[in-house]
């Protein structure tokens, strides 16, 4: 964006003097101790008098929408920052990040668009129904990495009228990239690969019992996982029910470089996640020339097309997954470079940083 002359401001909850990419606005920090959170009020306060006439708008907005005075003052702390910006575009990351802050744009005279990602349309509304009710009236402008997750959001409200672009996520073709040689799929054990966070959603128990009975059939696997989560208590539980101790491993947080080490020297990668937005670590698997298996949620079926560039899986059936596994390892070795070669092209071709950088220019003009 910047390259294309556009100014980009970033604002954060939590600041890293590390990155320097653009102008970084921190926003108040909410403080457990009542005397601190006083007087970081009091200087918020005198911040925002040279805005009043923004506060007074966005007070107005907000009241007329229904929310509780209380509440009005709680959300101008919290947007300060944004309410003293002269931003022409407002975009938030996650529609979750809309939430409490849907009439900053209209305050300060800004357009503001939404990204739509995984979470926060597939799962977060059905704990919260109706949350983004306020916010589909209000945005101009949505942002959706699949179909599917549009289509999701336009179930929980968000009108067919609404400009809308489709970006999808993107890789870098200099790190991710094996070049044009074939993939050794001849060494054994078969070796195969997933990276993501150990959480329920990732469907990491299913992809374990599918590869219980791969065990039970005799075929040579090691499989390791990269990630951390607050599920992998419960992970290194059924490695050890399901007897998965000696093909089983589980890496921790690994650096891209180290990530792409790992695939250089894998043959298959699996995603059968319950919910998954789309999926970097599939487009990069796929770069690196790896078998690709997921599932069927969300974006993962635009990820993969079926049977040309991998296989989709429907979602919580851990014996079809196991069924396809073993279809894929006993394929020719012609047939798996040519499922490499066709996955590796078309990432090479639609995913790239530089594709992605160009739509988001266009998305604001």
């Amino acid at each position: 964006m910047q390259d294309a002359g556009h100014q980009v401001s970033l604002f954060v909850y939590k600041d890293d003097p590390r990155f320097t990419d653009c102008k970084v606005l921190p926003m108040p920090k909410v403080h457990a101790n009542p005397i601190r959170q006083f007087f970081a009020t009091l200087g918020v306060i005198f911040g925002l008098l040279p805005y009043l006439k923004r506060v007074i708008r966005y007070v107005k907005l907000e009241l007329k929408a229904g929310r509780e005075l209380k509440q009005v003052f709680k959300y101008i702390y919290i947007n300060a920052t944004i309410l003293k910006s002269d931003a022409e575009w407002l975009h938030f990351g996650f529609a979750t990040l809309a939430l409490q802050s849907e009439h900053v744009a209209k305050s300060i005279d800004a357009k503001m668009a939404v990204s739509l990602r995984g979470f926060d349309i597939a799962i977060y509304p059905l704990k919260h129904s109706g949350c983004y009710d306020r916010l589909w009236q209000l945005v101009d402008k949505v942002h959706t990495i699949s179909d599917d997750l549009l289509l999701c959001a336009y179930n929980q409200g968000l009108s067919r009228n609404n400009a809308v672009a489709k970006i999808t996520p993107a890789i870098s073709m200099e790190l991710f990239n094996t070049g044009a040689a074939n993939k050794n799929f001849k060494t054994k054990p078969i070796k195969i690969l997933t990276v993501g966070r150990l959480f329920w959603k990732k469907g990491v128990i299913d992809m374990l019992e599918a590869l219980s009975i791969l065990k039970k059939e005799k075929i040579d696997f090691e499989y390791q996982i990269i990630g951390e989560g607050e599920q992998k208590e419960e992970i290194l539980f059924a490695i050890y029910q399901l007897g998965l101790e000696n093909e089983v491993s589980l890496l921790g947080v690994k650096t891209p470089r180290e990530v792409k080490e790992l695939m250089e020297i894998s043959h298959i990668y699996m995603q059968y996640s319950h919910s998954e937005g789309f999926c970097n670590a599939v487009l990069e698997a796929q770069a690196m020339g790896l078998l690709c298996i997921v599932s069927d949620a969300e974006g993962l079926s635009e990820n993969i097309i079926d049977g040309e560039t991998g296989w989709v899986v429907p979602k919580r059936q851990p014996r079809l997954l196991a069924k396809t596994l073993e279809s894929v390892i006993e394929l020719d070795d012609v047939i798996k470079n040519q499922f490499s070669e066709r996955a590796k092209a078309r990432v090479k071709q639609e995913f790239t940083l530089e594709q992605q950088q160009a739509k988001f220019v266009e998305f604001y003009n």
